[in-house]
């Protein structure tokens, strides 16, 4: 049986008595896209800086491509790419000086191969263009090819996507599968729900906790208790008090022109009709929703 590419066991960060990240637990398969799904501050960065030695955990180990996270951090780091949240470009070299740069840092000078690098990411021909002038989704795809230029087996991306374009990020997600499918283990944290639904699996964090970690179909079929809705009725705060009140109610919230509800399992739309029918409110319109990974995130949060 193939050595899984990551192996996490009871991963603790502690800052003085803030716990960043505690006592997580799990692993990546080699050859797998993962995302690491959760809103800023919930430990996201922190598991990866652990995972690539970068900081020490306060508790707990961690194995990345076989070797131990914290006592043979060179083995992993030559290994293992990297892109983190504020890309390392130097602004006032070219494309081509910022990647023959970082391929000199790890030994790579063979310009075939830098060339190549470049290609994957369709950067050939912005080659002779200066970093700084680049825009935010070609400037992602010059760090993505600064993380490939040692060929790594694993790559950490940590929210790569953040402040670029939807059309960028779907380019962006194509290029991680194009990888995905020559073999590359993909760890990705994002705070975009949709984007996770790109992922083979899918982990949540919430203040340090992982809260779940599976297949995104199978998070939505066991996380979930009971049928998710969208609830159209005026006005709209009256309309989230009544539910929200509701013993079928596990939680609602706006959503743009209506809301969002989860409910209790073999809740019927007449059950909805008859909270808000005896608040006072006719609903225009009840309809059942397909689950997303924001419903499966909310729903365990709230517990």
């Amino acid at each position: 049986m193939t050595e899984p590419a990551i192996v996490a066991e009871n991963l603790t960060r502690r800052f003085g008595d803030f716990v960043a990240v505690d006592h997580i637990s799990f692993e990546v398969p080699r050859g797998e896209v993962v995302g690491y799904l959760g809103p800023n501050g919930s430990g996201k960065t922190t598991t990866i800086r652990m995972l690539l030695g970068l900081l020490e955990p306060s508790d707990g180990f961690a194995t990345v491509l076989g070797y131990d996270a914290f006592r043979e951090t060179e083995q992993v780091r030559v290994r293992a790419g990297y892109m983190s949240q504020k890309f390392a470009l130097y602004d006032d070299l070219t494309v081509w000086e910022n990647i023959e740069f970082y391929g000199g840092v790890y030994g790579m000078t063979d310009r075939a191969q830098l060339n190549k690098t470049l290609a994957r990411v369709e950067l050939t021909e912005h080659s002779d263009e200066m970093a700084g002038s680049l825009s935010a989704g070609w400037r992602q795809r010059l760090a993505l090819s600064i993380a490939l230029v040692h060929q790594p087996k694993l790559l950490f991306l940590d929210e790569p996507t953040s402040g670029v374009d939807p059309n960028a990020r779907r380019v962006f997600w194509d290029l991680i599968y194009d990888l995905a499918g020559d073999g590359t283990t993909v760890f990705v944290t994002t705070h975009y729900m949709d984007e996770a639904e790109y992922c083979e699996r899918v982990g949540i964090m919430r203040r340090g906790h992982l809260l779940a970690l599976d297949k995104p179909n199978v998070l939505k079929e066991t996380t979930l208790p009971g049928p998710v809705w969208d609830v159209y009725a005026l006005p709209l705060e009256d309309a989230l008090d009544a539910l929200t009140g509701a013993e079928l109610v596990l939680r609602a919230g706006l959503t743009g022109n209506h809301l969002r509800v989860i409910t209790k399992e073999h809740t019927k739309e007449k059950d909805l009709r008859k909270i808000l029918d005896q608040a006072g409110l006719k609903p225009t319109l009840i309809e059942r929703a397909e689950a997303t990974l924001e419903d499966v995130f909310l729903s365990l949060a709230k517990e």
